[in-house]
């Protein structure tokens, strides 16, 4: 008897993308049949909707706020100017990130331009739009001083790195930022400060209430510096549900290395059932105690704005990934895989050594019934790399792929799909398109 495949882990998904894909399969196999495989289709729609859940939060807690769009998570100009709409500024780590947001019609006011090496020609750039610069070091700040014209003045953060992060190369230490105030208070300096930036990994609130007792710290020296602090800057990290939190912490206490077709359980993966949304997260941040109060209360006090620069969770459930299988392949002992057209290039978890933790859905060629024997499989893409795997997870199929079926890998906007696209084997890159509701069943289909 053959050992079951790996514990299902269906994706969550947003009620007008899963009516397309309940209602309108062939129209998904016509536009793969028309743009070829893989195809990511984005859907801006859901941008709004994420903005308004995070705003409604910061809103009950009476903070003042501002949101920017960490625009490196997609390539999708559609996603940017989604935001915009939306009403948010634009986080921007490069030069071509800064020009595509000014395309799409972002206030240059409200870009906040972030990243450890900023290039000369981008600051020039930052300068010359009054964009807001968050400085990683001394020697940023001398460069950035470089390139303000004379009698100008650069919009200013610092960004610290918290007592948490003593290792991380990001930011600067207490030392570094107490000089960096000091050449910010010195009179005629080319630069207007604003306040502070800070960014940490992971998932978790008390790592940012730690990080925002901090920086209250510093804000009361850079008082004394009379610098008036304007906004603090916490960065992103806010989570993203991908799957039912239940079904994901039971899967993951079942799961074995039998379920892999590596033989090995990866060492870590993304929170893909986060016991919180962002919103949730959100609120718990603010609410968590904070000088005798709450972080909410701290910031109201002093009268400084919250920043927060959500990426992936901004662009939650705003994209779908289709490829289109070429083949299955039994290779014994009760498993196979299914070859697909596309790489692991475009599905892009399995090169950090993790995995993709949400299931794709299997949408049968038009004509053919979902019925058949099953399989467990992994799925593969088309290059000659054995390493070349989209999913290592022994997958339950109940029927087996065939040739023409697509499996559909939802909510993949956020760094999954296009972080690193190329063109391997001579294989054009993967068209995009924008999904635009038409009405509350319909969408138009177009390129990005």
């Amino acid at each position: 008897m053959t050992q079951a495949g790996a514990p299902a882990l269906p994706p969550l998904l947003d009620p007008r993308i899963a009516r397309v894909i309940r209602t309108m399969p062939d129209r998904l196999h016509a536009l793969v049949a028309r743009y070829g495989s893989p195809l990511n289709i984005v859907w801006p729609h859901a941008v709004a909707d994420n903005v308004a859940r995070m705003r409604e939060v910061l809103a009950d807690e009476g903070v003042a706020s501002e949101i920017f769009y960490g625009a490196k998570v997609n390539k999708s100009r559609a996603l940017v100017r989604a935001a915009v709409a939306a009403g948010t500024g634009i986080d921007v780590s490069s030069l071509a990130e800064c020009e595509d947001a000014l395309r799409e019609g972002a206030d240059p006011a409200r870009l906040c331009a972030t990243g450890p090496a900023k290039t000369i020609p981008f600051l020039r750039r930052l300068v010359a739009t009054g964009a807001l610069v968050a400085v990683d070091s001394l020697e940023e700040l001398d460069d950035l001083g470089g390139c303000t014209p004379e009698g100008g003045r650069a919009r200013v953060l610092l960004r610290y790195r918290p007592d948490s992060a003593a290792n991380s190369r990001f930011g600067m230490g207490r030392a570094a930022m107490r000089e960096a105030m000091r050449r910010l208070a010195r009179e005629g300096a080319p630069f207007a400060f604003e306040g502070f930036h800070l960014h940490l990994s992971g998932y978790d609130i008390p790592s940012r209430v730690a990080a925002m007792a901090e920086v209250a710290d510093l804000v009361d020296e850079a008082v004394a510096l009379r610098l008036p602090v304007r906004l603090i800057d916490i960065g992103g990290g806010l989570p993203v549900r991908y799957v039912d939190p239940d079904t994901y912490a039971q899967a993951l206490a079942r799961q074995g290395p039998e379920h892999y077709q590596t033989g090995r359980v990866p060492a870590e993966f993304y929170p893909y059932g986060s016991p919180l949304t962002a919103p949730e997260w959100i609120a718990g941040f603010l609410r968590a105690p904070c000088r005798g109060g709450t972080v909410a209360g701290y910031l109201r006090s002093v009268g400084v704005r919250l920043a927060i620069e959500p990426g992936r969770s901004l662009v939650d459930q705003a994209a779908i990934s289709l490829f289109r299988v070429t083949r299955t392949k039994p290779l014994g002992e009760g498993r196979g895989v299914v070859f697909v057209e596309g790489s692991s290039f475009s599905a892009c978890e399995t090169w950090f050594a993790s995995e993709f933790l949400v299931d794709p859905i299997l949408l049968p060629a038009e004509g053919r019934q979902e019925t058949g024997p099953g399989m467990r499989a992994f799925i593969a893409g088309h290059s000659c790399l054995d390493g070349d795997v989209i999913t290592h997870r022994l997958l339950e199929f109940g029927t087996m792929p065939r040739p023409g079926d697509l499996l559909l890998y939802a909510n993949t906007a956020g760094y999954q799909m296009d972080l690193l696209e190329n063109e391997f084997h001579r294989h054009p890159m993967p068209a995009r398109l924008v999904a635009t509701p038409c009405s509350d069943a319909e969408f138009a289909f177009a390129r990005d």
